[in-house]
């Protein structure tokens, strides 16, 4: 009768302790995965954001020369210069058009892609216009640049700065997915805390059950 209670109770034990270790390892691997999860948001971070963030201000830097050449070549008195402007002009393009290339190739929100579109158009039409621009004698080539031309770069601008705003909130959800990861690995952490304690109880209540299973065995075996 003893025999089978104390086998009852070992039972009991070992099942409670594969509990416990069931519990530590489904903890381990899920606090393996938020690491997982904060890894990626920091490389997406620096992939996918911070680099074309970079990319998006030498966009508008190349808008800014471009727009530099532009209006000195109007300012002067003499023809555009035509193939040397041309040739600044279209150096400046194709910089543009590698940088957006580079930018495709990154991860994109819905909206983003969307806004990179209409920035692509806008580069078109501004792209067209200015060649028209450069083909032209002096005034009449001011006049196009001050009726359209100085718009559509105004335009191209602010489809720019559209797209970069939508970076700088991508950026934050990534950031704040980040410190829910955190958050998760902090309450895994706890977790295994009061696992320790509750494996350290059981051990010293089991010890305790010991010593007292041997007092009473040694005072049936001195009767």
């Amino acid at each position: 009768m003893k025999f089978a209670f104390s086998l009852k109770n070992k039972l009991k034990i070992a099942f409670l302790l594969l509990c416990i270790m069931c519990c530590t390892l489904l903890i381990r691997f899920l606090e393996d995965k938020s690491v997982e999860k904060i890894n990626a948001s920091f490389i997406s971070m620096y992939n996918d954001r911070l680099i074309p963030a970079t990319d998006l201000y030498f966009i508008a830097e190349n808008l800014y020369h471009k727009n530099a050449i532009l209006q000195k070549a109007l300012l002067g008195n003499d023809v555009l210069q035509g193939s040397t402007v041309l040739v600044k002009m279209n150096k400046h393009n194709r910089s543009i058009d590698s940088l957006i290339t580079k930018y495709e190739l990154t991860l994109l929100v819905k909206q983003e892609q969307s806004f990179l579109n209409e920035l692509k158009r806008a580069l078109l039409v501004q792209q067209g216009l200015e060649a028209k621009i450069l083909s032209l004698a002096g005034a009449e080539g001011r006049i196009i640049y001050e009726s359209v031309g100085k718009n559509a770069a105004d335009q191209t601008l602010a489809k720019l700065s559209a797209l970069i705003k939508i970076q700088s909130k991508v950026g934050n959800d990534l950031i704040k997915g980040s410190k829910i990861f955190v958050s998760g690995t902090k309450v895994y952490s706890t977790f295994q805390v009061i696992l320790a304690v509750v494996i350290g109880i059981m051990i010293v209540a089991i010890i305790s059950a010991s010593n007292v299973v041997k007092i009473h065995s040694d005072k049936f075996n001195l009767n």
